[in-house]
């Protein structure tokens, strides 16, 4: 009989360590102590009814970021929240990929939630994209956000909260790349091991841009539960101003053409103007001899006939033609800004009855 039920005995931390819970919040924190109480009071809120585990890695705050955590400990394991914390104190923080990373590999959750410091999560967030999660285990899983201050990123923002569950993975080249914004990820822990770890370049490194297209390179999915589970910040601390355009810039077009040129024959660029010729001199030499046309709607770069590509060092320097839009052929890529022409664009785009992401991408 004893030996059926042997005596109960306490575990230690290791064995503690080693239990897994349903999700874990990872949460990289750096001088985020101003935006801590709400943050933390959103994630005892949760309706979830699993296991929850909140894990923080502390990269070399110099305000009360550890004080003010610890100071939520007891409320949130009273919620049964485990919280798991470290950090370090150098001199110069490692950066946020690294600080994802130590927070990832301190947790146990089968289910990762990645949660930034001066965000906050509505009650539903980890409820809705576990269940979401569970349904797409290769998958990047996303939300819809509030911005906050309100109207801060208007486009940025309507584009987030609006592009189709298709043009997730066919906008990819657009703006500054994930069309799930890091902020409202949530992934298996499985897939997080396939894809990553993050980039721990640091300050000026896109680690979630990266950790994106290895996920797409890999086969992954992107989905994202269309209701608002976030309240996304904007502030002129954040991390990703650290980022330059032109770093985004040059690993979008390298995307681009792995994912993309290197399928195709020939093919135009859409805008004849300064981005489009920025695009096309930023092409390899090979893509850059697909170009057949750069097409347009604007009648004087029209009526001057083609762009002559000057820094080239081939004789005769290459002269592309330029083409009103309504004369070139598929495929594209369209370097005009979305949501910027009043819909002059899209309807024009619309117009010409193409499939977007076989017979055209955008790129802006």
């Amino acid at each position: 009989m004893d030996e059926m039920n042997p005596p109960k005995r306490l575990r230690t931390t290791n064995e503690e360590s080693r239990i897994e819970v349903d999700v874990s919040i990872i949460m990289p924190v750096y001088n985020a102590a101003c935006w801590l109480d709400e943050c933390l009071q959103a994630i005892m809120q949760q309706d979830f009814t699993g296991t929850m585990q909140l894990s923080v890695f502390d990269d070399a705050s110099t305000d009360d970021s550890r004080a003010s955590v610890e100071g939520w400990r007891e409320r949130l394991e009273g919620k049964g929240i485990s919280v798991v914390m470290s950090g370090h104190n150098s001199a110069h923080p490692r950066g946020v990929g690294y600080a994802k990373n130590q927070a990832v590999s301190q947790s146990r959750g089968r289910y990762l939630c990645f949660q930034d410091a001066d965000d906050v999560m509505l009650p539903e967030r980890v409820r809705f994209q576990y269940e979401a999660s569970v349904l797409h285990p290769n998958s990047l899983i996303g939300c819809k956000i509030q911005r906050i201050p309100e109207g801060s990123t208007e486009r940025y923002t309507r584009w987030i909260n609006t592009i189709g569950q298709d043009q997730l993975i066919s906008q990819i080249y657009t703006s500054h790349g994930p069309t799930v914004i890091m902020p409202t990820w949530f992934c298996s822990r499985s897939w997080f091991l396939e894809v990553g770890p993050f980039d721990e370049g640091g300050k000026g490194v896109p680690e979630d841009l990266l950790f994106f297209y290895q996920s797409i390179r890999q086969g992954g999915g992107v989905f994202r539960v269309d209701q608002c589970l976030l309240v996304y910040r904007y502030h002129e601390k954040a991390t990703t101003h650290s980022v330059s355009e032109e770093t985004i810039w040059k690993l979008r077009v390298d995307f681009l053409q792995e994912r993309v040129l290197s399928h195709w024959e020939n093919f135009t660029i859409w805008n004849a103007g300064k981005q489009g010729r920025k695009l096309y001199r930023s092409l390899s030499p090979a893509n850059q001899k697909k170009v057949r046309a750069f097409c347009d709607v604007d009648e004087n770069k029209i009526r001057k006939g083609f762009y002559t590509h000057e820094e080239s060092k081939q004789r005769p320097k290459p002269k592309i033609p330029i083409l009103h839009y309504k004369a070139a052929s598929a495929p594209l890529i369209i370097c005009v800004k979305l949501d910027m022409t009043g819909g002059i664009l899209e309807e024009n785009l619309d117009s010409l009855n193409l499939k977007e992401g076989s017979d055209y991408f955008h790129f802006n």
